[in-house]
């Protein structure tokens, strides 16, 4: 059965990403991972997100994927023991020495990050022979050559389907460590090539108004989906573990209905549809990546012009169904009169608008300003906790 896999930076996020539909979620621990500016997990909160997956039948995999200097290895074994009690299912790793330690905590399983750059089925076997159970592939592969890996290695395959998109090769970058002395290897990147640029010949600038960036588009892999299932990939992995909880229910939400539409009926009836939702989440540019072709000109990001189509605006705590009133809790700027659209795991999207506000006392508000506010207001139908609204 095909895996859809999401990020998670904290608790909260990743609630959503398993309610919203993942059968997975990978998050960081305080140590030995990448992306160290995400809010990353303690031991405790990974006691409490493998709880809480558990109840929802779906796996926590952990990321110990830095590269490691002689300093990284400190409490190794001892972390590795810890999470394997607090029930993590599988970690994702890049030394082939953490591997051989993680033979102390033989329920974990052991997944080869990307961060390794596998591309070819000869290192997969090799990979298979130390423990480990999947591959992520480097984001640098074409479904041709995923194909020939899938027809030369029995390991699981996991791929990229969405999200950021590194400059350098599986992300192997040392632009951020050259610029501000943060190793992005060792969970420190500076995103430096998303910074602005001026281009210089023979020293004299060239436009002195207008800037450049280095970065690539964002992946989105919405029409391989059918594919990568007929080839036998075991996981498909969303990117964002730094991402807000409205991109994160967005995108899995997306994701998950399309898998299901083609597990159910063996066809996607329309792409456009499920693009569209994508495209109110987004706010980067995308691309196939290197899915069909190598990419060019047309896949490099050299602005950020793009913005989200619609704003989010709050989701939803509780809904008083005798009374139908909702509470919710507020994340951006909306009044009386605003057009909304609710959504949820299994609500579809759902138009309204809103004819008046109260704060927790029941005063009557007529805008709401104040982030995170705690605010009530009526809705005709039923609503779930964690469902969202945003802008229509």
């Amino acid at each position: 059965m095909i895996e859809l896999l999401a990020p998670a930076g904290n608790l909260e996020k990743l609630k959503i990403a398993i309610l919203y539909g993942a059968d997975a979620v990978y998050i960081g621990g305080k140590k030995f991972s990448l992306r160290a500016r995400a809010s990353n997990f303690d031991l405790d909160d990974i006691r409490e997100a493998c709880i809480f997956a558990r109840k929802h039948q779906a796996k926590v995999y952990v990321t110990m994927n830095i590269v490691p200097h002689n300093e990284d290895l400190e409490g190794l074994e001892d972390y590795l023991k810890e999470i394997e009690a607090a029930g993590v299912d599988g970690i994702i790793l890049s030394s082939p020495y953490y591997s051989k330690v993680a033979g102390i905590a033989p329920k974990l399983e052991l997944h080869l990050s990307t961060q390794f750059s596998a591309s070819n089925s000869p290192t997969l076997n090799f990979f298979k022979k130390l423990g480990f159970k999947r591959a992520v592939l480097a984001r640098e592969v074409s479904l041709k050559q995923i194909a020939l890996i899938r027809e030369n290695t029995d390991l699981d395959l996991e791929v990229f389907i969405h999200g950021g998109m590194c400059t350098s090769y599986s992300g192997r970058c040392m632009l951020s460590n050259h610029l501000t002395s943060r190793d992005a290897n060792r969970g420190g990147c500076a995103h430096s090539c998303r910074w602005n640029y001026s281009l210089y010949q023979e020293g004299k600038i060239i436009h002195p108004n207008e800037f450049f960036k280095m970065g690539s588009k964002d992946l989105l892999g919405l029409k391989a989906i059918p594919k990568l299932i007929d080839l036998g990939v075991k996981s498909l992995k969303i990117e964002g573990r730094m991402k807000s909880i409205y991109y994160i229910a967005t995108v899995v939400r997306v994701y998950r209905k399309l898998i299901d539409e083609y597990l159910k009926t063996g066809r996607v009836n329309d792409f456009q549809i499920y693009e569209n939702e994508i495209n109110k989440a987004e706010n980067r540019l995308t691309s196939t990546g290197f899915l069909y072709h190598k990419p060019g000109v047309s896949e490099q990001l050299y602005d950020n012009s793009a913005t989200p189509t619609n704003e989010f605006l709050g989701f939803v705590l509780e809904y008083d169904e005798k009374n139908k009133i909702a509470t919710v809790e507020q994340r951006n700027y909306f009044k009386v009169g605003t057009g909304v659209e609710f959504f949820g795991p299994k609500l579809s999207n759902t138009a309204f608008t809103i004819t008046e506000i109260f704060d927790e006392k029941m005063e009557p508000l007529e805008i709401a300003r104040h982030a995170r506010q705690i605010l009530k207001f009526k809705v005709p139908f039923r609503l779930n906790p964690f469902d969202m609204f945003r802008k229509s």
